[in-house]
């Protein structure tokens, strides 16, 4: 059993930054690929961020490219979303997620991933 907490929602106006923690718990972190997902209200959970094992390997939306970084930290077993440069349309539930699979470093879809924190919001205003 694995269990993810996210924080570091909040809100914030466009243009500014946040970071998101995504504390871990349970079976081993360290092997697992993390990820990203938002989900905004009326719409269907979207990728946002994934990282490797090791944190060697990631990959991001292209609408969160260049502004969004994914880390990890292993001996916190936290994984981190930083957002620079918030717009409203990055107004969303963030989750995080864990894969546990082994036949790829980095992960893009949903179904991949086998347990899910309980989301924390987000709000960037104009």
């Amino acid at each position: 059993q694995v269990q993810l907490v996210e924080s570091g929602g909040g809100l914030v106006q466009a243009g500014g930054s946040l970071r998101l923690s995504c504390a871990a718990s349970g079976r081993t972190f360290s092997s697992n690929v993390m990820g990203w997902f938002r989900q905004a209200p009326g719409k269907e959970r979207e990728f946002v961020a994934t990282v490797s094992w090791n944190g060697g390997s990631t990959g991001y939306a292209d609408s969160v490219k260049g502004r969004f970084t994914i880390s990890r930290d292993h001996p916190k077993n936290t994984v981190y979303l930083q957002m620079n440069s918030l717009k409203p349309e990055d107004t969303a539930v963030y989750y995080c997620a864990t894969a546990l699979r082994y036949y790829s470093d980095t992960y893009y879809h949903a179904h991949e991933y086998d347990y899910w924190g309980q989301g924390t919001q987000v709000t960037v205003s104009s």
